[in-house]
Parts: C-alpha cells; structure tokens; sequence
C-alpha cells in the first residue's frame, strides 16, 4: 500500500495540494495510479482542498490522530521547527504517510514542498 501524506497551511486549494502529489509522485518515478491513500492530521480536517484531491484522485482520505502522529514522528526524516512548534511534530506530510502505511512502513519519498501544500509518500512494510 501506498500513501500520500498531506500537510499545508491553512486554505491551499485542492489544485495545490495535486500539485505536490504529482511532484511526489515524479521524484519516486511512480505512475499517477501508485496511491492507494491519503492521509493528514486530523487538525486539518476541515482543509476543503486536502479533502477536494483526494475525491479528485477517487482516494480515501484518511485523518491521522495527534497520538499516531507522535509515534511515527521517530521514522520522519525532514525535521521543521517550525512545524514542530505548530503541530507538535516534525513533518506533518511524512508522519501522515508513515503513521497511515502502518508500524512497519517506511518513506519513500521524503516531504516535498510546492507553495502551501507538503507531500510525502510512504509504503507499507509488507509491500514489495
């Protein structure tokens, strides 16, 4: 299983979320139709653009708690203080995708940034 793990501030559209996913989706070499998911924190459950891709892409959007965010913050690799400070972890788009993927997942594509959206893609451990 593959996940998009989405972070972004506050109102980006769901044209600019895409556009992360689909730099994220080059840099792994991976075709438009790799995803199986996408994931974010639960804080931004009411960002429209995050939930307006997903459908786009015909993906379950799946919202990650505070606590599973926390647990996968150890695999992230990108570390933003200042997304520390905000989120309490250090890359929402990278736990997102970890924490969604699973205990064993790891990173495949560390977080990408395209204006206001984040994007990190990540793969379940038992996947080939």
């Amino acid at each position: 299983m593959m996940v998009a793990g989405i972070g972004c501030r506050a109102g980006a559209t769901a044209q600019e979320i895409d556009a992360a996913i689909a730099a994220a989706l080059v840099n792994s070499g991976l075709a438009n139709d790799a995803l199986n998911l996408i994931a974010t924190s639960s804080a931004k459950a009411g960002e429209q653009g995050i939930a307006a891709a997903a459908s786009a892409r015909g993906l379950r959007l799946m919202l990650v708690e505070q606590a599973d965010l926390e647990a996968a913050s150890g695999r992230a690799v990108t570390k933003s203080e200042r997304v520390q400070n905000l989120m309490g972890v250090p890359s929402v788009a990278e736990c997102a995708a970890l924490a969604a993927a699973g205990a064993a997942a790891r990173l495949v594509v560390p977080r990408v940034s395209v204006g206001p959206a984040t994007c990190a893609l990540a793969m379940a451990g038992d996947a080939p």
